[in-house]
């Protein structure tokens, strides 16, 4: 493989505003993969997974290369030297590239790749956290959770059958194969741009891991019902129920970021879905309104998205102890709230993107014991690891209101 200078740079200048300025690196790598035309699918290949390569192994590149944030343009280069190392890639006779110590970086690496923090490049916090909470299972969940995730997406059974996408699909030379349990998703063979494709303008798909697509059929949603998404934000769990819901019915839509559900707008006109409506919170009176009038309600609670970091390796150097702190009050807040929604023998479903049982399970019993939780009894719950399943890390509790 041949390194170019304008592809590099590009790497270089987007992990600046990454580690730097604390800009987040979806929106970064997106933004960065806009400034040429010129630049074809390999290069913008290129860009994005070099770059969250980098992200990904920060602690171990940064170890390796013996540099500190904040990072200086040199010491840049030095992390992607350590990238384009151990890849094997020949490195150019570039000013940025001199001296180059080759075999160091690959006998460091294999020195810290005995030890789970560099080898997994987390921070000693979130390492010593893990073990508390899952024991044996952290070290095999924090490898898988260092995987490229899979493209898994969503059939919208509103317009199409997942048999039916996939014969679109391959016309349009995407292949993809079913998932064994999963009934609308389909799993690319291949990494592509799918947002590109005539089925997603047309709104046969959206882009939707496996473990969420568990949660709207957990609800045990039917046609005619209504349904709550009480933490909605762009939507992909309301437009799944929408689906399963055949249009019939009402979905409210509810979040406390206007942004996020003008967002969900656009993709329910795109999907077709009709039965929706959104509702900003803002203010206790929006949730009040409906005291003991859903049949179902998701609370598909804010979380440290442990679960997701193959997606968003960068949040693992944004969180902090004290924000796990914050985020487990906000949870048992919502549950407390939220769960005032449900009728009588109707379901609440809570719901993380966490792998922590302080997130979730404790969150749950907490709840049950608490004066609300007293109306209900939990039916069932699943707790999904990344190294088990193969998809994201996920929760979810179903919950009966008895009373």
């Amino acid at each position: 493989m041949r390194l170019h200078r304008n592809l590099v740079f590009a790497v270089i200048d987007t992990l600046h505003l990454i580690f730097n300025e604390g800009k987040y690196a979806d929106k970064e790598i997106s933004n960065t993969l806009k400034r040429d035309k010129r630049w074809g699918s390999r290069d913008r290949g290129f860009i994005a997974e070099t770059t969250y390569d980098i992200v990904r192994w920060k602690r171990l590149y940064s170890e390796i290369a013996d540099v500190n944030p904040p990072y200086s343009r040199p010491n840049l280069f030095r992390l992607f030297t350590v990238w384009a190392t151990l890849k094997g890639i020949e490195i150019p006779d570039w000013k940025q590239f001199e001296d180059t110590p080759t075999r160091r970086i690959k006998g460091r690496f294999d020195e810290l790749s005995k030890i789970t923090k560099y080898a997994e490049s987390i921070p000693d916090w979130l390492d010593e956290l893990g073990r508390k909470e899952l024991g044996k299972l952290w070290e095999p969940e924090i490898k898988a959770l260092n995987e490229q995730a899979k493209v898994i997406l969503r059939t919208n059974t509103l317009k199409t059958t997942p048999k039916k996408l996939q014969l679109i699909l391959d016309e349009e030379f995407i292949p993809t194969k079913m998932v064994k349990g999963y009934p609308e998703a389909l799993e690319l063979y291949e990494r592509a741009d799918v947002f590109k494709t005539e089925a997603f303008k047309k709104g046969l798909f959206e882009v939707q891991d496996g473990s969420s697509q568990k949660v709207a059929h957990a609800l045990e949603l039917e046609p005619g019902m209504r349904v709550v998404d009480a933490c909605a934000g762009a939507g992909g769990k309301s437009l799944h129920m929408a689906a399963l819901m055949e249009n019939k019915g009402q979905i409210i839509a509810m979040d406390i970021y206007a942004n996020k559900l003008k967002e969900l707008k656009r993709r329910a006109k795109r999907a077709g879905a009709h039965n929706l409506e959104t509702r900003v919170i803002d203010s206790t009176k929006v949730i009040k309104k409906l005291h003991d009038s859903a049949d179902r309600v998701l609370i598909d609670a804010p979380c440290t998205g442990l679960g997701v970091l193959r997606r968003n390796p960068d949040a693992k150097w944004k969180l902090t102890p004290e924000f796990l702190v914050e985020i487990r009050k906000k949870q048992q807040d919502l549950l407390q709230d939220y769960s005032k929604m449900v009728k009588p023998g109707g379901l609440l479903v809570y719901a993380t993107c966490s792998i922590l049982p302080s997130e979730n399970q404790m969150q749950v019993q907490e709840f049950l014991n608490s004066e609300s939780g007293n109306a209900f009894e939990k039916k069932s719950d699943e707790k999904i690891l990344a190294h088990k399943s193969g998809f994201d890390g996920f929760y979810y509790a179903v919950l009966q209101k008895t009373s």
